[in-house]
């Protein structure tokens, strides 16, 4: 991916669903006018979900899903219908694929189903449409298409395009903090685990929040934090910094200047900002022994001070004297058993959907489990979390740790 590409979970995610051989893989291949599906007259061609980055227009970067049929058969099936209930939980918009020759399934049935309990637009695309006498109408979610002719393809595209569009992007990362001529001072300590080279994802996408709200985005390291501030002819709107560093920096930020972190920033932007920060409260009941899932979303080279799977334990431990059973999982590889914890703790999710990230903590909250995420969490073992969320005017009245 280039370094201008929009990230995958900044994309509207679309996801093909259907009976083996309903010609899902052919529609996904016409819908993106490339062969991004292998397809084949035999039942389960495809055999886990396909993603492929497209532009939509005019609805703009998406990411397509293709997945495996949901009538599959034997253990081997039954995986692959998981790894499709699965992709649910980071679909924007739902397609199922249907036969028109052929009446709708249980399965198919149920799927719809499904989709509707979770509150996912959806359409569904009646495909071998050539093979009908006469092609009905379309309906408000209905649609008969050939993959094979291309029929109504375009229309296809063109209900897709309104129905994600009306989703409609969720709240700023930074912007609506901000008015135009502020100053906000970014701490990015510049460690082993930082890739060389460039930013983090966080971190460049709060820099463009900051632009597009005609602010001034001011980049520094920890180290050179407090020259940066005393250069400056007055106190920035706010200072955003790598949680790993909350401590040093809440000692050199004057206590009237507003200071928070990226991930916090990401737990307001793709979550439920209150539900992680009354997670936070959880870790001072810790005892050893006790299970704690440390989850991200995306997969990467663990360095030797790697801070989910090192400098979180440790400084869980220095805070609570517990030694808690720690598992860790990354990448799409979350539990959907989340009881044996205790607590969850969960990364800022910039890799994930808004819809997947929320997902991840109502499963957390329908099954009892707190859970919170590393900039929260740092924050309240420093003893600084009610300053880092004193710049959320909405989030003024929490006082959690």
């Amino acid at each position: 991916m280039s370094l201008n590409a929009t990230p995958a979970g900044e994309r509207v995610h679309i996801a093909f669903f259907g009976r083996r051989n309903a010609g899902k893989s052919s529609l996904v291949n016409a819908f993106t006018g490339q062969d991004l599906a292998i397809v084949s007259h035999v039942k389960g061609t495809t055999t886990d979900p396909v993603y492929k980055a497209m532009e939509l227009l005019p609805l703009g970067p998406v990411q397509i899903i293709d997945t495996p049929g949901i009538d599959d058969e034997g253990e081997l099936g039954a995986l692959r219908v998981k790894k499709t209930r699965q992709v649910l939980n980071r679909t924007d918009l739902a397609i199922l694929v249907a036969d028109s020759t052929q009446p709708l399934g249980r399965t198919e049935e149920e799927l719809l189903a499904l989709i509707k309990d979770r509150g996912i637009p959806y359409l569904l695309a009646f495909n071998k449409a050539d093979l009908l006498e006469s092609v009905p109408e379309a309906g408000e979610n209905t649609l008969w298409v050939s993959a094979l002719t291309g029929l109504h393809i375009h229309e296809l595209k063109e209900k897709v395009a309104a129905l994600a569009g009306q989703e409609g992007p969720g709240r700023p990362l930074i912007a609506d903090l901000l008015s135009p001529g502020d100053t906000v001072v970014l701490v990015v300590p510049i460690d082993k685990a930082a890739p060389k080279g460039r930013l983090i994802l966080p971190q460049q996408q709060t820099i463009r929040d900051v632009l597009e709200a005609g602010a001034a985005a001011l980049v520094c390291r920890d180290s050179e934090l407090a020259q940066t501030l005393a250069g400056l002819p007055g106190p920035p709107r706010l200072v955003v910094t790598d949680s790993q560093v909350f401590g040093k920096v809440a000692k050199i930020v004057p206590r009237e200047v507003p200071l928070t972190s990226f991930s916090i920033l990401m737990a307001r932007y793709k979550g439920d900002l209150p539900l992680t920060v009354a997670g936070a409260n959880a870790v001072r009941d810790l005892k050893d022994g006790d299970g704690v899932l440390i989850a991200e979303g995306c997969t990467h080279h663990r360095q030797c001070e790697d801070i989910g799977t090192v400098k979180l334990p440790r400084w869980i431990g220095e805070a609570t004297g517990a030694a808690p059973e720690y598992t860790f999982c990354s990448g799409r590889e979350y539990p959907e058993d989340l009881t044996p914890y205790k607590l969850v703790i969960h990364c800022g999710g910039c890799t994930l959907g808004e819809r997947e990230m929320k997902c991840r903590q109502r499963a957390a909250a329908d099954q009892g489990v707190p859970i919170t995420n590393y900039g929260i969490l740092i924050a309240s073992l420093n003893g600084i979390l009610e300053r880092t969320l004193e710049p959320f005017p909405e989030f003024a009245g929490l006082q959690k740790g």
